[in-house]
């Protein structure tokens, strides 16, 4: 039996003399076998997994051995509970390094076992840790007199696996899939798409002699409809990637430039004009459909989309437009699940033709659908205006102003069900059916949850398409309002924030938004620092204030136990030019408070996602896995107790050592 393969690593490429790294030992178990953890009695009976640093004053060791991902088991041999890995075995250790060129060497010594054989094996094992290690390279600023001067960022300590903000991720973009299936069920009701279904059902029906060859064909039709949506949704992906979509979420051209195009929309489909594509190409494409095949076919849903292009363009364009500012996925899910919803009902129709007999009749009741989809299409409007008011802090659309215009927007939309309002393309309602009172009263009752938004309700379920409340000129009983909770720090034991007279936290947090000008601070009073990387523009942002940070529990531990700091990646607030440098990660001039906070999070924390919390200790070493978009208050406070606990467990490991170090020259002074 040979020994497990063991290897040590580090997150760092470059280490400079000062610096605090962490070690991450692993060995391969092999299969049938287990390794005995360090974490256990000692005096249990089975071997305990133990490490022996060499000697030296090159590295200081910083806390303790932490095992990461054991199991636990009760041995009735033994009485006692033990803990063990399986396949691979895990231990972190930190370090402080002492000198330019460590030699940080471990012998372990552990014993693995198998129940198979009934075997159990002593080993020990040499493990070189660091050979010689060249120092860190410094970041590079430009500067007004043309020369270059380092910027010092101090690098996180970042071995921890990030699988929750991963699976955050998934169910992201699988809320954004159904989101997207229902805007493709609401375009098949609109007059250009409804009215098509029999008329292309009937086709299929018409053309086959063959059941079995029609069901194929409006099979592939479907698929073909999919095909073309998702051919968008993925060139919109590799035009507008994840490297342009800060530009798209946060530059005032983009975002105003949406804001047109919604608009625009809007105006479409209260019937001031159609939005079509040229004639000349949709005949051109209708010809192509006339070829008999699985090519005529296509060409056949290709037609389909051109000519239904001024109903479904708007909403398509939404959901693309929604998706400019996330990852590069999110466009092809978004358009997947549109386009899955769209042509469900051409292919099931087409199988089963006898459904179309219970189908409603095409009348002015599809007019009425696409004059909806103007009011909600003229409210998303505003969600990009609010944007670039935010991000440049042009005050004009406050989050009272932009409440009022929902109001009545959606006010008049209630009217307009009930037939109060006509436009001029429609005939006027003469009676109000029961189909359009229904949704009316929905309608005037999100009106009335509303207007308490006025006098700063906080209005959760849509707080993340809201301007932030503290944007708001009059807010009743608010906690922003309140006094400060004791804990907070004092203005005179740290310094002034950076910025506090453009950017502020809610609820009467009070924090920094300058990362060195709030670490100064932890050192100070001895805080573990609470880094929020935000967004004027981030919706889950603002939901996640709305619905977690407001949370009395959230509230208190932000406020009392840690140093908090929020950094917009968006902020455009140009810095003074001796304070730019060059980005070793796009070799791009950072010039701006939110591209040097974004640079900073991209280098750190390999992530490029807002919110992003994220725990450190004032050595800049992370407390816990950071924590992304959960709306779930429970895991939050335990994400911020847990990092609590270990930042005092490790304030404690560092006053134990101190202690030890300087117990011999205590005895020489008390004798």
């Amino acid at each position: 039996m040979e020994a497990p393969e063991w290897k040590a690593e580090t997150q760092e490429s470059t280490i400079a003399k000062g610096d605090t790294i962490t070690v991450l030992f692993t060995a391969i178990i092999p299969q049938d076998w287990y390794m005995y953890s360090s974490d256990f009695d000692p005096n249990l009976g089975p071997l305990v997994t133990e490490f022996k640093f060499n000697d030296t004053k090159q590295f200081k060791l910083l806390g303790n051995l932490e095992p990461i991902g054991q199991k636990k088991k009760y041995d009735e041999l033994f009485e006692g509970d033990y803990t063990y890995f399986t396949k691979e075995a895990k231990f972190k250790q930190r370090f402080i390094v002492n000198s330019e060129n460590p030699d940080i060497k471990a012998i372990v010594s552990y014993q693995i076992c198998s129940d198979v054989n009934g075997q159990c094996i002593p080993f020990e094992s040499d493990i070189s840790v660091l050979g010689k290690i060249q120092k860190k390279p410094s970041v590079i600023a430009a500067s007004n007199t043309g020369k270059s001067t380092p910027i010092a960022l101090k690098a996180f300590d970042n071995e921890f696996k990030t699988a929750e903000i991963e699976g955050q991720g998934f169910y992201f973009l699988l809320t954004f899939f159904f989101v997207s299936f229902g805007a493709g069920l609401v375009a098949l009701l609109t007059p250009c798409v409804f009215p098509m279904i029999p008329m292309t059902v009937s086709f299929f029906t018409k053309s086959n002699t063959s059941r079995k060859k029609g069901i194929a064909q409006a099979i592939f039709y479907g698929i073909s409809i999919i095909a073309i949506y998702t051919i968008v949704g993925t060139l919109f992906s590799v035009l507008f990637g994840a490297d342009f979509a800060n530009f798209l979420s946060t530059h005032w051209l983009p975002n105003l430039f949406f804001f047109a195009i919604f608009v625009l929309f809007a105006l479409s489909f209260f019937g001031m004009f159609e939005i079509r594509l040229p004639n000349e190409f949709v005949n051109k494409m209708d010809s192509q459909s006339n070829k008999s095949g699985v090519l005529g076919i296509f060409f056949m849903a290709f037609t389909l989309v051109l000519v239904s292009f001024s109903c479904t363009g708007p909403i398509a364009g939404t959901i693309l437009l929604q998706a400019a500012s996330g990852e590069t996925i999110q466009p092809i899910v978004g358009m997947l699940g549109f386009s899955l919803a769209f042509a469900l009902p051409f292919t099931l129709f087409a199988i089963f033709p006898n459904w179309l007999k219970s189908m409603p009749k095409s009348g002015g009741w599809l007019n009425t659908v696409k004059v909806v989809l103007g009011f909600v299409e003229l409210a998303l409007a505003l969600k990009f205006l609010s944007i670039v008011d935010q991000v440049y802090h042009w005050n004009m659309l406050n989050r009272d102003v932009y409440l009022a215009l929902w109001i009545v927007i959606f006010a008049f939309l209630g009217f307009y069900l009930l037939g109060k309002i006509t436009f001029p393309h429609e005939e006027k309602v003469k009676r109000t059916s029961v189909g359009r009172v229904i949704p009316a009263l929905l309608v005037f009752s999100f009106v009335v949850y509303l207007i308490p938004g006025l006098v700063g309700a906080p209005l959760k379920a849509l707080a993340g398409y809201m301007p932030p409340l503290s944007s708001q000129n009059f807010v009743m009983n608010s906690p922003q309002t309140s006094s400060i909770s004791k804990g907070v720090y004092a203005m005179s034991e740290c310094e002034a924030p950076k910025y506090g007279n453009m950017l502020e936290l809610p609820y009467g947090i009070q924090g920094y938004f300058d990362y060195e000008q709030a670490l100064a601070c932890a050192k100070k009073q001895g805080k573990p620092l609470f880094i929020d990387f935000t967004g004027h523009g981030c919706v889950n942002c603002r939901e996640m204030e709305a619905a977690v940070w407001s949370d009395p529990k959230v509230l208190k531990r932000l406020k009392e136990d840690y140093v908090v700091v929020a950094l917009y990646v968006d902020e455009k607030t140009e810095l003074p030019e001796n304070e730019w440098y060059v980005s070793a990660y796009d070799e791009r001039i950072k010039k701006t408070i939110g591209g040097q906070n974004l640079d900073f999070m991209i280098q750190k924390l390999n992530a490029n996602a807002q919110p992003y919390y994220t725990l450190i200790d004032p050595n800049c070493s992370l407390l816990s896995a950071p924590k992304g978009y959960d709306l779930n208050v429970d895991k939050f406070v335990e994400f911020l107790d847990n990092g609590l606990t270990e930042f005092k467990s490790r304030t404690f490991n560092e006053i134990v050592k101190s202690n030890n170090s300087n117990s011999s020259d205590s005895k020489s002074f008390l004798n």
